[in-house]
């Protein structure tokens, strides 16, 4: 989400869901709404139902490629040259906003600059997508009223994550998307209340509301309200610098809540080797989970419907969940758990049920100024809301960015950091399916949802199955330069001939373990998408 914070001043949808139904155009790149994102993608089909023209780009030929006035079938890794690609077509047609460009942008040079090296033909060098179809999409999208980009974690789980989504900014500013209802940047955000973390510090270079660590007066403001000496003035580390750090003895203790590393972060054998160097590690999850295995102690946590609080939705709606049963055994609320934890370390944090929490949180968190518990109600409210008489924000930037004005940052294609070659003939890409949820940690202890999707499997081209003899339900083998699985072959036309799609949600067949933990040098995330293995037949 870095690229969008560099032009829009947060990694948020800037529109909301209800949004869509007034589209002209809907551009998903990178993103499979109708399996992971039902809602959205289910008012995505609506919307084009009703006259709406659909652009998607994906390497999977995804459900709704077949609602999809052009589908494009990039090769992983490739979205820069693509978005550059059309970019370039929508400049030699004369295409751009030249009002909005000139009102509310800056930089605008650069993108004609960079963008001048992608012409179509260049692109599908690198993409494999037909120039005409570049053409095409670019041409769609550049024309229309009111157009809307919906990007998920195809876009952001790359080395070059963060160009990408500065890629797509650049588009929407180039052709005006912004700052307007039904037209924006939207990032489908990838689990529930993700959006809230991210909004409450739950990033290493911010405070709650994306206030900057390195800024010494919000450093100071911190400080004088949690009645604390001081913090540090550097960012800490993220969730994959903090296992390399363990594996090295930098870091000894860890306290994991609500995630299971050992299935969801890349390179399996790492993160246990780390794990097993840590001298104490704390698990606190609803479920007892793979990660739990290496921890000394586990603290049982309630889930959503045993608790009171807030989740933030993808559309920056923070809303009200109510309990609706106590939690079993000895299971707590989080906050309740840390606020115990805190008090035994000595330092006291006496807080007596949600509403005093948000109440804080009003109080340090300018986008949360006006969301105290008692005006959420049962719609809830979106960001920023400013104070406790604003109505909340129904889409962002109308009049002028965060930063004043939206400035482009083009930028140049460069490949991913795996690539086939003799010993490894395949790209694997790894995501989420419909049936099950990021580590299985829930969905696979529902038994009627796990008896529906009980084992793992991996999608091969009908004809790269043929020429290794694999036949649709075969158990094979998948190799990386980290480890080997085995699983059960999906044959199909799902993926293109040399590239591969496996779901990461089964502990039997953990696709993490195959990924490597190359990052992102801005933002930090990993390049799940694009790794290099060989197939076989068991």
């Amino acid at each position: 989400m870095a690229g969008l914070a560099k032009s829009f001043g947060s990694g948020a949808m800037t529109n909301s869901i209800a949004e869509i139904d007034d589209l002209d155009v809907i551009f998903v790149t990178g993103s499979n709404p109708i399996e992971n994102h039902p809602v959205i993608g289910s008012r995505m089909k609506k919307a084009v139902k009703n006259g709406a023209k659909l652009i998607l780009a994906d390497p999977r030929k995804i459900e709704l490629a077949e609602e999809a006035d052009v589908f494009i079938q990039q090769r992983p890794g490739s979205d820069i040259a693509l978005i550059n690609g059309m970019m370039n077509v929508i400049l030699e047609e004369g295409l751009q906003d030249d009002k909005f460009i000139k009102k509310r942008t800056e930089n605008y040079e650069a993108v004609e600059d960079v963008v001048s090296q992608y012409p179509p033909e260049r692109a599908e060098e690198i993409t494999g997508v037909p120039a005409e179809d570049i053409r095409r999409a670019a041409r769609i999208f550049a024309k229309a009223e009111n157009g809307a980009i919906y990007y998920a974690m195809g876009v952001t789980q790359h080395t070059s994550g963060t160009a990408n989504v500065t890629s797509l900014t650049s588009l929407a500013l180039l052709t005006g998307n912004v700052g307007k209802e039904a037209s924006g940047v939207n990032p489908l955000r990838g689990q529930s209340n993700v959006q809230g973390a991210c909004d409450l510090g739950g990033l290493p270079n911010v405070f709650p509301g994306y206030q900057k660590v390195i800024d010494p007066e919000i450093r100071d403001k911190f400080a004088k309200a949690w009645n604390v000496d001081g913090f540090p003035d550097e960012p800490g580390l993220t969730v994959v610098e903090i296992f390399k750090a363990a594996e090295k003895g930098d870091i000894r203790a860890l306290y994991i809540m609500g995630e299971n590393p050992v299935i969801s972060d890349p390179d399996q054998n790492h993160i246990i080797e780390a794990l097993e160097k840590t001298e104490f590690t704390v698990v606190q999850d609803i479920f007892f989970n793979d990660t739990a295995e290496y921890a000394d102690v586990v603290l049982p946590a309630a889930c959503f419907a045993e608790k009171e609080g807030t989740f933030t939705n993808t559309e920056r709606r923070v809303q009200k969940i109510e309990k609706a049963v106590e939690p079993p055994g000895d299971s707590w609320p989080d906050w309740k758990i840390i606020a115990e934890i805190s008090k035994r370390v000595g330092y006291d944090m006496d807080y007596d049920n949600v509403e005093e929490i948000m109440a804080e949180i009003a109080e340090l968190t300018p986008i949360y100024g006006g969301i105290y518990y008692d005006r959420l109600g049962d719609l809830g409210l979106q960001w920023p809301c400013p104070d406790r008489d604003h109505p909340g924000t129904k889409f962002l930037h109308e009049g002028e960015f965060a930063r004043g004005k939206g400035k482009f940052y083009p930028v140049h294609y460069t490949p991913p950091v795996e690539e086939m070659d003799d010993d490894y003939q395949f790209i694997m890409m790894t995501g989420r399916m419909l049936y099950h949820y990021h580590s299985g940690t829930m969905t696979r202890n529902s038994a009627a949802i796990d008896e529906f999707e009980s084992d793992a499997y991996i999608e091969i081209s009908n004809e790269d199955a043929e020429k290794l003899g694999v036949e649709n339900g075969d158990r094979v083998k998948v190799s990386s330069r980290r480890g080997v699985v085995e699983t059960y072959a999906r044959v199909g036309d799902r993926v293109a001939p040399g590239y591969l799609f496996m779901p990461f949600h089964y502990a039997e067949s953990p696709a993490n373990r195959l990924t490597h933990d190359a990052l992102d040098p801005e933002a930090k995330i990993p390049e799940y998408k694009v790794t290099a293995v060989s197939l076989e037949k068991v």
